[in-house]
């Protein structure tokens, strides 16, 4: 897939563990597991814009597009 996902590098730059982020932005550690992997069809504006205040980053810091 061309879309990459970095949430794992910026929730180790921030020293932040995967339960916490869930907890901040109102999400199960399950749906934040399947966004991390890859796996999630699609992103909400709102969770993305959450994860962005709690990570204190930009869109560009966790999604990446690779040309396959």
């Amino acid at each position: 897939m061309p879309i990459i996902v970095n949430l794992d590098i910026m929730l180790g730059k921030r020293k932040m563990k995967s339960k916490e982020l869930a907890e901040i932005i109102g999400i199960t550690t399950a749906n934040l597991s399947i966004l991390k992997s890859g796996k999630a069809k699609a992103v909400r504006f709102s969770t993305l814009e959450a994860i962005c205040k709690a990570l204190d980053c930009q869109p560009a810091d966790i999604l990446e597009y690779v040309a396959e």
